[in-house]
């Protein structure tokens, strides 16, 4: 894409009240341009070749050829940046998924006119993370197979020290890099807490996807969960998480504040809580494919405070922007290849390790 050109969008919804509402909040950016409207997949095939679009947004239930298919044939064919727009249902929710792991970069609910108004300013915000994703990036070398999730069982007590956990966050692209990390990892692993920007109703979905999938225990975070071993708790979408120290263990907290760098949940206050919780040392902590810089800060904290940190590299982000403010924060020093990931925290099990990892990763 020309930066000196504005983002040329292609907008995909069988709903004409969409389409206008849609074409509206995007029209409302300098830097965004809507070259045009389609009624459904088989009009857009037509239009794409003429009108060049950056960054098509795409509905996915749709009359004459769904948008799972189109975005399939597309990724096969002639790859863009697509921006989903899908209901808050379980089955939409279903759908949206299933569009990320075809190819989707962002996606976003919808629930009716009123809400495309609402969410205008976080349509124009998706679109610049996907005319700003790379696509068809090297992965990294993967392990071989994941690992089977088939009979999960937790680690036993006293595996790891109760003070032992895992800090992970991701924006856009990251459902499958976090796929990719989480489904490598065995059950015994410590406590692992998890922020994805990701929007409300589809969170619970993308956890039991993950659950189905990985020898860990995964789950959408509630107000109160312990952490523990082999688990892995999500953030709940419209909701932050944090962490903090009861007695013996780590609790997850449930808020509905304010939006921090416009998300919610929002990487920062989960890393910036386990600092305050006396992580520390104990702490290995991340952050994953996303634009903008949440966790940045977060994470600095936590590396003053004697975190094992890292960030993805950039060759296998979808967009670097997360990991690059680390980087540039100072909250890392290590940059590492999505395929390298698990097996980095597979050593960073042990909270001994923390001390001669760090010396080793500088």
């Amino acid at each position: 894409m020309n930066p000196a050109r504005p983002i040329r969008v292609l907008i995909i919804d069988d709903s004409a009240l969409v389409r206008r509402m849609a074409s509206a909040a995007l029209a409302s950016d300098p830097q965004i341009e809507v070259v045009g409207t389609a009624i459904d997949p088989l009009a857009a095939q037509e239009m794409i070749p003429a009108l060049q679009p950056d960054v098509l947004t795409l509905d996915l239930e749709m009359p004459r050829m769904d948008g799972l298919t189109f975005l399939r044939l597309l990724m096969e064919r002639s790859p863009l940046p697509v921006v989903v727009l899908s209901s808050l249902t379980p089955r939409g929710s279903d759908y949206a998924l299933e569009a990320l792991r075809l190819g989707a970069v962002e996606v976003m609910g919808k629930a009716g006119s009123s809400s495309i108004e609402e969410l205008g300013a976080e349509l124009v915000v998706k679109v610049k993370a996907a005319a700003a994703a790379r696509l068809g990036r090297p992965m990294g070398a993967l392990l071989p197979h994941p690992v089977p999730a088939s009979g999960k069982k937790l680690p036993p007590p006293g595996s790891f020290d109760p003070r032992s956990l895992i800090l992970l966050g991701a924006s856009t692209g990251g459902t499958e890099a976090l796929r990719e990390v989480l489904t490598h990892l065995p059950a015994e692993m410590p406590p692992i807490a998890v922020v994805q920007h990701i929007p409300a109703v589809f969170s619970r979905n993308f956890a039991a996807r993950l659950d189905a999938l990985c020898a860990l225990e995964v789950r959408e975070a509630a107000d109160g969960d312990r952490l523990r071993p082999g688990t892995v708790l999500l953030a709940p979408g419209g909701h932050h998480l944090l962490v903090h120290w009861r007695g013996d263990h780590y609790a997850a907290r449930i808020s509905e504040g304010p939006l921090v760098w416009h998300q919610r949940p929002a990487v920062d206050l989960l890393f910036a809580s386990a600092a305050a919780a006396g992580a520390g040392s104990h702490c290995a902590a991340g952050l994953l494919t996303g634009m903008g810089r949440d966790g940045a800060e977060g994470l600095l904290q936590l590396r003053q405070r004697g975190a094992l940190t890292f960030a993805q590299d950039e060759a296998s982000c979808v967009v670097f922007g997360m990991p690059r403010a680390a980087w540039q924060a100072g909250a890392t020093d290590t940059l590492l290849p999505l395929g390298g990931i698990a097996s980095f925290l597979l050593q960073s099990r042990v909270p001994a390790q923390a001390d001669a990892l760090t010396s080793a990763s500088t």
